[in-house]
């Protein structure tokens, strides 16, 4: 029995060493791939509710091919079409920047009345515009770095990561297709891994941080929508040029905690520039406003409130994700997270 004992135990050291190095030149192989996989996973585990009713509703055949494509294109056509828009009107705009430009060079551009309005600084912006923008020559001076080669250039390097993304957009929507069709089967052996190798512990982890990838969706994308839609209304309203692009990059940026400003400040500044002072301070208070009770009440309630995670640590897995993770950080930095504070309370808590 010990000379028996003795071989298991070389053996399972290999085995274990075997499957670490596996696990590190697999993970080397698709290392391009892990974000296309994250997001995929985000995105399951966000519809993977309405996904359940819906399967419920409709009970699949023995492939089950029909529903997962028609969730994976549903959600494909959700990202996609406002995209879509968006660079759509991007391109318009930057045909009219192009006109602009040409514009200020041969002929200059008078100074606008709102500079002679202003309460700081009023004769140092005016005497600058006239110096450098009014007269075709200081324009030709000022701009002589602008042209279109070099925005060109600066094209050619946005559309390849344009294509680089839509490279992995589809590899997520692959994935994800995978995973609502095999969802249930993957769960189950996601379950069974973490109760062998944590215990129950590891089961408890897993589900808290599914929990805080739902209130990370309904907090920050819900939420930034709702931002987006409110703000947007008051961008029509206030006579904001091209309100429904500002709106959705409105809502964009209200996904990360204190981005929503940078938008409805540049909503506020284009008003100023036509003159409407008082609708600029309007939007920019409104914007302030929906902002605060959104950061301070809806999102504490509906991150926190689905973890029992503090709004510190969430403001901290949010930002912190961002920085190292990008966009794709939004979802994990909480829900890592929200793994440690449920490690820490089993840890400190009394038996």
């Amino acid at each position: 029995m010990k000379i028996a004992d003795a071989a298991t135990k070389p053996q399972q050291a290999a085995k274990i060493v075997l499957a670490l190095l596996l696990t590190g030149l697999g993970v080397w192989t698709i290392a391009e791939f892990l974000p296309a996989l994250a997001w995929a996973g985000i995105l399951a585990i966000a519809f993977w509710p309405l996904y359940q009713r819906t399967l419920r509703r409709w009970p699949p055949s023995r492939h089950n091919i029909l529903l997962p494509s028609m969730f994976t294109l549903g959600i494909a056509l959700i990202v996609l079409i406002p995209l879509v828009v968006a660079g759509i009107q991007a391109a318009r705009e930057i045909h009219s920047v192009f006109d602009w430009i040409d514009r200020v060079r041969t002929a200059g551009v008078s100074a606008p009345a709102f500079l002679a309005h202003l309460p700081i600084g009023s004769g140092v912006a005016t005497g600058w515009w006239n110096e450098n923008l009014a007269e075709p020559g200081g324009a030709q001076h000022l701009l002589q770095k602008v042209n279109r080669s070099d925005i060109g250039l600066a094209g050619t390097h946005l559309g390849v990561e344009v294509v680089r993304r839509v490279v992995l957009f589809g590899f997520t929507l692959l994935t994800l297709f995978f995973l609502f069709r095999d969802g249930d089967r993957l769960a189950e052996q996601l379950r069974r891994a973490s109760v062998k190798a944590f215990g129950s512990g590891g089961e408890r982890v897993g589900r808290q941080m599914i929990a805080s990838v739902h209130g990370t969706v309904d907090g920050l994308v819900l939420v930034g929508l709702g931002e987006g839609f409110l703000l947007g209304i008051g961008y029509v309203v206030a006579g904001v040029p091209h309100p429904a692009l500002l709106g959705a990059l409105t809502a964009i940026a209200a996904m990360i905690p204190f981005g929503a400003p940078l938008i409805f400040g540049i909503a506020g500044l284009l008003l100023v520039v036509q003159g409407a002072v008082v609708a600029a301070v309007v939007i920019v208070a409104l914007g302030f406003i929906v902002t605060f009770v959104a950061d301070h009440f809806v999102r504490p309630v509906l991150i926190g409130g689905a973890t029992r995670l503090p709004f510190l640590w969430v403001l901290f897995g949010i930002l912190g994700g961002v920085k190292t993770w990008g966009l794709l950080g939004l979802f994990l930095g909480p829900a890592i997270m929200a793994a440690l504070i449920l490690l820490w309370r089993e840890w400190v808590e009394e038996p």
